[in-house]
């Protein structure tokens, strides 16, 4: 007899019944009677046949061959998705990891999975890179998918050294974008194979082979060998979970991507009785075994409860003690007794592993190259907050709290420094742009703390006794009636055109180089002037000579001068002065900004002023106040839109702007040198 569960069959010899059944009972014996399988089900009941093996694969198993799981024999692949923000990385992992079999068909599956983090699902984005498995025709391919953003560029780059190959997504209808271009250029200096996936072809204005050609363009202009611009194309609908080779023929599964990424990325190199290499490339954290260390093993075999060498960020060399091994299986994390080479691990037990260490054999070790990440661009002044409202709504508000966790962080976060600026109470942040650290920020503040934080600047360098800034490429993509506004307005941000080219959608798009400092505030400005009809993306350039004086924020700001709670008798007259960024009922405090002032110069108000009640009436001064709706800043909003002398104070549960120095009488005025 034999009984299927979940696709095996098992096949069992039953005993002879406990009870003797007359002869006329003996056709229903026959019969597969319910009390005979329970009866069957029962370990003292069922005995293996020992010709046969305990498990064997039902037809439907062996029909799904492709799929298994052998690890022992097994070759591994390697490969990251990489693209341009929002054009469908992570909705592409999600319907490979459906169609892969990792997930049961009743299961509820989350839509972009691998997207974990709060702020991803709330932003729509990949903030950190994460790595999954799959299997297919006797292979195990890892997958790591890596964020879109230019600020997030140190996640792609730490990414690209654990795999061997990469999977370039471009949308079927913006082509490559600025994000496109730099993750391709990362790629072809790590000599890794590509694929180019031509993404969501079922968009109504998706232009697939003009789109292909300007991926040409791209591999041509990075200076790509003419044995990588013999590239394999492929073309994907993501959220259909479609994939097909030509377009005349549409796609119904992934199963051409499977094939394609089978067939063309090399199996990972390395010998399993070589030297042992492993390189770690991130971290992680499990609540029962402390910190994780998330490494490509490169060479050898690395087994648990095996001694080895760690070489250190400084070159020296510890040796320690592997606890425990796991391997990456769909989303989940396996126990293993060793690795194989080429494969992406997950190992416990040491304490104080940092990103960019490497495992190496206790005789004759050799390490591996520390990771190298591009320097950051711009630096944030993080401060204990000492407004008057301090201490209210956060937990953590001391200066020893933000340093902790600010050194915690750069355990995980290899493209973000902390200099220290010769006060106790400020903390110098760096990083690749306004989004990465307004990101950190969110996250801290979650996380119960309040601080303040400052404007952000640019980090400078001297090259041949000359002052030197950073740059950013910037790709604008407009209506064709805003092309004139946006020329107008870079001008004074030293913005120099490089590039115009209109698809005839009705749309042109606009290349620029313009100085860090000058995109500093300028997505609200864009925004405001383009009617919200603006798509702005930048990468890191180029450092350039020092370019001069850029003008900054060209209104000035309306300033409570005095602490009480708002009234909207008092916003009614304040209102007509600028935009507000408050309702009435708030807390406000001497210093704290209420709005943006119309003119350039700063105005100090009163907010707090109450309608006095006398006996008189008189016509029309009882009037129902109507107040325009107040303008909410965003984290990223409010950092762009202050000056230097101003401060976000940033809380668990608010955001309030303010001044560096609050009363007035002590304040320089705007545009006047302070007083000496």
């Amino acid at each position: 007899m034999q009984f299927y569960r979940k696709g095996w069959v098992i096949p069992v010899q039953l005993e002879p019944p406990l009870v003797q059944f007359p002869p006329k009972y003996a056709k229903i014996e026959e019969q597969p009677h319910i009390s005979t399988l329970r009866s069957a089900c029962l370990p003292s009941r069922v005995r293996p046949l020992a010709q046969t093996p305990a498990l064997q694969p039902s037809p439907k198993e062996q029909e799904l061959n492709t799929l298994s799981s052998s690890t022992t024999a097994q070759a591994i692949r390697n490969i990251a998705i990489i693209a341009h923000v929002d054009h469908g990385k992570t909705t592409l992992v999600d319907a490979m990891l459906r169609q892969s079999g990792t997930f049961r068909a009743n299961e509820a599956v989350a839509e972009r999975v691998m997207d974990s983090n709060d702020l991803e699902k709330e932003r729509g984005i990949t903030i950190l890179a994460k790595n999954t498995a799959i299997h297919y025709k006797n292979s195990k391919i890892n997958i790591v998918d890596t964020p879109g953003h230019a600020d997030f560029g140190g996640e792609v780059e730490r990414a690209l050294k654990m795999v061997d190959g990469v999977v370039l997504l471009v949308d079927a209808s913006e082509g490559p974008l600025p994000q496109t271009r730099y993750v391709l250029s990362k790629a072809l200096e790590a000599k890794l194979t590509p694929i180019v996936v031509v993404n969501k072809i079922d968009r109504p204005d998706a232009r697939p082979q003009e789109v292909l050609n300007e991926v040409y363009d791209l591999f041509i202009d990075l200076d790509a060998d003419e044995s990588v611009l013999d590239f394999p194309v492929i073309y994907t609908n993501g959220k259909a979970g479609t994939a097909t080779m030509d377009l005349d023929k549409p796609g119904t599964d992934l199963q051409p991507l499977f094939e394609l990424i089978f067939n063309t990325i090399p199996a990972a190199p390395g010998t399993a009785d070589g030297d042992l290499q492993v390189l770690v490339t991130n971290l992680d954290y499990s609540d029962y075994l402390g910190r994780l260390a998330i490494a490509r093993v490169f060479n050898g075999t690395l087994k648990n409860g095996q001694e080895i060498n760690l070489s250190r960020i400084d070159g020296s060399l510890q040796t320690v003690k592997i606890t425990k091994l796991f391997t990456f299986d769909g989303l989940k994390r396996i126990d293993t007794e060793e690795t194989t080479v080429g494969d992406i691990i997950a190992v416990a037990g040491i304490p104080g592993i940092t990103i960019g260490e490497s495992f190496c054999a206790l005789e004759d070790p050799k390490p591996l190259p520390i990771i190298k990440i591009d320097e950051p661009t711009i630096a944030i002044v993080f401060s204990v907050n000492n407004g008057p409202f301090a201490g209210r709504e956060g937990k953590l508000v001391t200066s020893r709290n933000i340093k902790e966790r600010l050194e915690k962080e750069l355990l995980t976060n290899v493209s973000i420094r902390v200099e220290d600026t010769g006060t106790p109470d400020n903390f110098k942040v760096l990083g690749r742009g306004e989004l990465q650290l307004s990101v950190l920020i969110e996250m801290m503040r979650r996380e119960g703390f309040e601080m303040m934080v400052s404007r952000p600047m640019i980090v400078t360098k001297r090259i041949d006794d000359k002052l030197m800034e950073p740059s950013e490429i910037l790709t604008i993509d407009i209506p064709e009636s805003f092309v004139g506004t946006v020329i107008e307005r870079l001008g004074p941000r030293k913005g120099e055109m490089v590039k115009m080219a209109n698809h005839g959608s009705g749309r042109v798009r606009m290349e620029f180089n313009v100085p860090s400092r000058g995109l500093i505030g300028l997505r609200n400005e864009m925004l405001t002037e383009t009617r919200g009809t603006i798509v702005m993306n930048s990468i890191a350039g180029p450092y350039i000579p020092y370019t001069g004086e850029i003008p900054q924020r060209p209104s000035g700001a309306l300033i409570s001068d005095r602490t009480g709670v708002t009234t909207l008798y008092a916003l009614d007259s304040i209102q007509e002065r600028g935009i507000l960024f408050l309702g009435d009922g708030v807390e406000v405090y001497e210093g704290m900004l209420v709005g943006e002032n119309s003119r350039d110069n700063d105005l100090d108000v009163n907010a707090v002023r109450e309608k006095k009640l006398t006996n008189m009436r008189a016509s029309g001064s009882d009037d129902a106040v109507r107040l325009v709706p107040f303008k909410v800043l965003t984290l990223e909003q409010s950092i762009e839109f202050i000056a230097d002398d101003e401060l976000v104070e940033v809380t668990p549960k608010s955001l309030r702007m303010r001044k560096k120095i609050l009363q007035a009488n002590r304040r320089p005025k705007k545009n006047n040198p302070p007083a000496e």
